[in-house]
């Protein structure tokens, strides 16, 4: 053989036969590689090779010793050996004193092979890959993290579904942040390699469901003999990367579909036992006994639900174990199930984890976040749910809290700032505005005028066709039977909306 390549690439290599460093430097560049049966039988002048000895090494350590120092004098600065894992400790420092990289190798003719494709055979390399591609095709898989699994475990190599903002899916390894980041989506073709070694060759994923996405081999160390192989390799995955795609998301929707309904009708019957309802749940996992702390996100402005669900069930895990979500209506509505009353810290944890899960999604998607209450039963997860619905149709205008809001941390006034016709809120508006009922209802028409004429008491007077002074006495009076600071303006907001809910 006659080329040049780093260790590195060497060790990368899927099938290098079990090639692994003992002793001396981490990497080194190699200008060829010189396979012999014994050392006696290896060229006097190494030149920054690498040797590989297809015959047990000596078993004594001083045969060792003589055998590391005559290979270095020779020049080489690799040997490979069976049995080099067997090296006494003073061998191996001999090897690391010498700078000679001692590797051990068990089945030295896959070196060889190794060797050649990188050095010799380029295109021999590019059709091995291709051919493990397309062996793992034909497997039969039952989902895309499937598929990616048959792919990484033929080439031998990590693989991965990237977009430009995170990893999706990926198999056989974890893609390096920087490599990641070093990617070039514009491209349809982009080898990267990044300072420590990380590498990647991509392709971008051509489906008609889903843009932005690429399908990237990475490894650390990899040649660009490697990379350019690999990236034809991807090029011939890449189709049936976007065909599982396609295959999987129509099963997601209508998977999705179904779901939805299922809480549609479960929120329908208010907690109320059914059967059927209750079979359809535990045959998707959902259980109701227990308790339960739901959540809900919804967009600020339009989006894509189906996306906003995938972000949300990939975190989930991170945040509870029985987790469960869904789509409904513009947004998702999920919740935690506990089999037992957790403490008041715990729930704290969970509400912080979900408040994490809501800034990441924000990354990605304008949403805001409603969280309910702790309940028990049936009755208490239909309860959470509508009181997380509400807390986030609250959140959407709170920009000071991040467009997160819980239900536990909201006062009376608050918990009215969501649309009033809901009958969850009736009754409490109904209630705020009782002491002006029970006094006079002069003072609850005059306050709707005050409050409809943007709290200007000029302006009232006109609408309603009396004095300044009159206007500004029932308005004191208001505030005194009350007891709320109308200069507040979530207060008059509160009280907008609850005039609104008992006059409709």
């Amino acid at each position: 053989m006659n080329g040049q390549l780093w260790l590195s690439a060497l060790l990368a290599h899927p099938s290098n036969g079990g090639l692994r460093i003992v002793a001396g430097p981490d990497d080194t560049e190699l200008t060829d590689v010189v396979i012999e049966a014994t050392e006696s039988e290896l060229p006097v002048e190494g030149e920054g090779q690498l040797a590989v000895l297809t015959t047990p090494p000596p078993g004594t350590p001083w045969q060792q010793d003589a055998l590391i120092r005559r290979t270095s004098d020779r020049g080489f600065r690799a040997l490979a050996v069976q049995q080099a894992n067997g090296f006494g400790t003073g061998t191996r420092a001999l090897a690391a004193r010498l700078s000679l990289t001692l590797l051990q190798v068990d089945r030295p003719m896959v070196l060889a092979k190794a060797c050649w494709h990188l050095l010799e055979a380029h295109d021999a390399l590019t059709l091995s890959y291709v051919r493990k591609v397309a062996q793992s095709i034909e497997h039969h898989v039952e989902a895309l993290p499937d598929l990616l699994r048959h792919l990484s475990s033929s080439v031998g190599h990590g693989i991965a579904l990237i977009d430009s903002e995170t990893v999706l899916l990926e198999a056989g390894g974890n893609l390096d942040p920087s490599v990641h980041t070093a990617i070039d989506f514009v491209p349809w073709l982009d080898l990267t390699r990044v300072q420590g070694g990380g590498t990647a060759a991509s392709v971008r994923v051509d489906s008609p469901s889903r843009e932005g996405l690429r399908i990237a081999f990475f490894g650390d160390g990899l040649s660009d003999p490697q990379l350019r192989a690999l990236a034809v390799a991807a090029e011939v995955a890449m189709p049936a990367v976007a065909a599982r795609i396609l295959i999987d998301e129509v099963a997601e929707l209508s998977d999705t579909s179904v779901s939805s309904a299922l809480l549609s009708d479960f929120l329908d019957l208010s907690g109320t036992p059914d059967r059927d309802a209750e079979r359809r749940m535990l045959e998707r996992g959902w259980s109701t006994t227990g308790y339960h702390l739901a959540f809900r996100i919804i967009g600020r402005t339009r989006l894509d639900t189906l996306q906003l669900l995938r972000f949300v069930t990939r975190n989930l895990g991170t945040v509870a174990s029985h987790a469960h979500a869904t789509t409904s209506g513009r947004g998702v509505s999920g919740w935690h199930t506990f089999t037992e009353m957790p403490t008041p810290q715990q729930v704290e944890t969970h509400i912080a984890a979900l408040r994490e899960l809501h800034v990441g999604a924000r990354r990605l998607f304008n949403v805001a976040t409603g969280v309910g209450s702790m309940e028990n039963g049936p009755h208490g997860l239909a309860a959470s749910l509508s009181e997380a619905a509400d807390a986030a149709r609250i959140a959407v205008n709170r920009s000071a809290t991040g467009w997160f809001v819980r239900v536990d941390g909201l006062g009376l006034e608050q918990l009215l700032l969501a649309w009033t016709r809901n009958d969850t809120f009736v009754p409490a508006a109904e209630s705020l505005l009782a002491p002006l009922r029970e006094s006079s209802d002069e003072l609850l028409s005059t306050l709707s005028a005050y409050l409809d004429n943007e709290s200007k008491i000029a302006a009232t007077a006109t609408a309603l066709g009396l004095h300044r002074n009159t206007v500004s006495t029932r308005v004191q009076r208001v505030q005194e039977l009350l007891g709320v600071d109308m200069a507040d303006p979530e207060a008059r907001l509160a009280l907008h909306l609850a005039c609104r809910a008992v006059q409709t």
